[in-house]
């Protein structure tokens, strides 16, 4: 029986790449590309939460504007009423007479 020595090779070749790659991947240059990389992100992160935090506060202006409109048309809505209730009711003064 032989052995399939492309399969052996193909193998200690792959052994070979993933030792050689996790030097690669723990050497010093490589921890200063991971800590920029990594400084970069808290930067990217940082300028979102401000940005999140913008509009949030821009969204609660809003609300708090949409609020206080509904607030004074309803008021507006209920003096209308009112004054159309007044037309319907007669005076007191002028059923005695």
């Amino acid at each position: 029986m032989a052995l399939p020595w492309g399969k052996i090779g193909l193998f200690a070749g792959g052994v070979l790449f993933g030792t050689a790659g996790i030097k690669i991947l723990g050497s010093k240059d490589a921890k200063k590309v991971y800590t920029g990389v990594t400084a970069a992100v808290l930067r990217a992160k940082d300028c979102v939460m401000e940005t999140v935090t913008n509009i949030r506060e821009n969204c609660d202006d809003i609300v708090s504007d949409a609020k206080e409109i509904n607030e004074e048309r309803k008021l507006a809505e209920d003096d209308a009423v009112i004054e159309d209730t007044a037309d319907i009711i007669p005076d007191e003064e002028g059923k005695d007479e």
